[in-house]
């Protein structure tokens, strides 16, 4: 059941007035940081999603450093050697998490310690990926024509928003995991045709450039290692005039199958190619928007990013990495009850609050 409006009306005032009073939200958690590094735009970027993190404190959940003392989970990316942060936003997501006034909470902690920002729009109440790209409950009956004119207006109020709040915002995506376009079925994208969805990207990429002229567009599609998969996908949008400045990749390259763990190495190798083959062919660099490995593997993992980091680094074209919620420690929790919530996940890179030997190639 959807909050009543006298819930949504305290939790946004509640939300306000902490971003007010204390720009890292009502859990009080204040990074302590010298004055922030300035930012540094264009370069190559290792980064973090860690948009369940709000919900994570909310849930009692403490972060600690290499010496033991608690810390913000923000602060904690940059000590750990990560310079960017990504956070998802939802457009009315039921409990409030990674919508407008919690996305605002997070950014400005990233803002705050002098972290780069990418933004990344589900155009969804919940997750939108490959598998499901249902639109927000208030936009369900719109037509082409309407969902676009939304599309636009969400884009721009959100970013307008951080920007009224002096959050810089350095990329954007327009979709999450869109290989088969967004907001079906009116954005859906067939065999051979891509021009709904090219539609609301398009507008999406308008509304991002007039509000941070100099932010890079994103569109975003998963299994990166998949040279088939891009080679259609951004055949259509080069074919239907898409406008994007970027292309973001998904990479998690171990799965559990057969009873065990598959070679990672070889995707790998087969993102990388990929990478060299779509940036020559669309004239677009790539980012790795999402990486993860079994969090049950911390020396198998570190290893991977590792190597992740090293081949992708030797390309010109790829600019950044950024490691899929590595925060998240896999172990259900009693509040956790989504089989998509952050206790269930089990590609993170923390045990019992504390980062593993995983993300240790992030602190060269």
């Amino acid at each position: 059941m959807r909050k009543s409006w006298i819930s949504v009306l305290l939790m946004a005032l509640a939300v306000t007035t902490a971003c007010q009073e204390n720009p890292y939200g009502p859990t009080n958690h204040t990074p302590e940081v010298d004055k922030p590094e300035e930012i540094v735009k264009g370069s190559y970027a290792e980064g973090a999603d860690i948009s369940w993190v709000t919900e994570m404190e909310n849930d009692g959940v403490k972060f600690y450093n290499a010496s033991g003392s608690e810390t913000e989970c923000t602060a904690l990316m940059k000590e750990i050697g990560f310079d960017a942060i990504r956070l998802r936003v939802w457009v009315d997501p039921e409990e409030g998490w990674c919508g407008k006034e919690d996305v605002i909470v997070k950014a400005k902690r990233a803002q705050a310690l002098g972290m780069r920002l990418m933004i990344d729009f589900h155009y969804s109440d919940y997750w939108a990926d490959p598998g499901k790209q249902n639109p927000p409950a208030a936009w369900k009956n719109h037509d082409l024509t309407q969902l676009t004119a939304a599309v636009g207006e969400h884009t721009k109020d959100i970013l307008k928003t951080l920007k009224d709040n002096g959050v810089n915002v350095e990329w954007v995506q327009i979709g999450n995991e869109v290989n088969n376009g967004m907001l079906w079925p009116a954005g859906k994208v067939e065999v051979k045709s891509a021009d709904n969805f090219i539609s609301l990207v398009n507008t999406g990429y308008n509304m991002v450039k007039e509000v941070y002229t100099s932010a890079k567009v994103i569109v975003h599609v998963s299994n990166g290692h998949d040279a088939g998969l891009f080679d259609w996908f951004f055949g259509l949008m080069k074919n239907g005039n898409a406008k994007y400045d970027i292309i973001g990749m998904s990479l998690y390259p171990m799965w559990w199958e057969n009873g065990g763990w598959n070679d990672w190495k070889s995707t790998i190798d087969k993102c990388i190619a990929n990478i060299k083959a779509v940036t020559a062919k669309f004239g677009k660099p790539v980012m790795l928007c999402e990486i993860g490995m079994p969090v049950s593997e911390p020396e198998t993992a570190k290893t991977a990013f590792g190597y992740i980091l090293e081949q992708t680094k030797k390309i010109e074209d790829c600019h950044g990495v950024f490691c899929w919620e590595p925060q998240t420690d896999g172990v259900w929790k009693p509040s956790s009850y989504d089989a998509l919530g952050w206790g269930a996940y089990n590609m993170g890179a923390f045990k019992n609050g504390r980062p593993t030997a995983a993300l240790d190639p992030f602190k060269d």
